[in-house]
């Protein structure tokens, strides 16, 4: 019988792996939650998983259950994060480990929307940051040299997303209607 290894300690984190997740979900006996964002968990998520989305995690209610609850993201950052709030506030919390990536390694099944989902926050960013980075340099080489600074603020701004974790861009652009849902 695959089980979850239950921390002593609400604070001690707890991974499972796909294939153990896998058998918990066909039993029924765990409730999981998808803390990616609305358009991601559209276009493609675990069956069963519940959307709970890090971005509004403080406007959401606790997750109630009798079951054990599991999260999980795309690649394991986020889920992180949201246990570390859910921890907080007393919950037992095991994560994914590797997230939707590594239960795809696995060849383990998805569902989804694919083709009518919007294109995935994180290419969002991408797109936008570079359309950002561009636009500077190209200002700042035929209107003023200090458009050059639009570069360097988008440039910081996603040092700091690397290093922290945090995409303040990806947090503004997951309040666009279309990635609302």
């Amino acid at each position: 019988m695959t089980s979850l290894s239950t921390p002593t300690d609400s604070q001690k984190k707890s991974f499972l792996s796909p294939n153990q997740l896998q058998t918990l979900l066909e039993r029924e006996e765990v409730l999981l939650l998808d803390v990616r964002e609305v358009a991601e968990y559209q276009a493609e998520h675990v069956a069963g998983a519940h959307l709970y989305p890090l971005s509004q995690i403080a406007q959401l209610p606790l997750p109630a259950s009798d079951r054990p609850i599991v999260l999980t993201c795309q690649s394991g950052m986020r889920s992180q994060k949201a246990a570390a709030k859910l921890r907080q506030h007393g919950l037992t919390i095991t994560e994914l480990q590797g997230g939707l990536n590594a239960w795809k390694q696995q060849g383990l099944p998805t569902v989804g929307q694919t083709a009518k989902a919007p294109i995935s926050l994180m290419r969002q960013v991408q797109i936008v940051a570079g359309s950002l980075v561009l636009l500077g340099v190209i200002l700042s080489l035929t209107v003023a040299p200090a458009w050059i600074g639009l570069s360097g603020f988008v440039g910081a701004g996603l040092l700091f997303a690397g290093v922290s974790g945090t995409c303040l861009m990806a947090n503004l652009l997951a309040e666009l209607p279309w990635n609302r849902g």
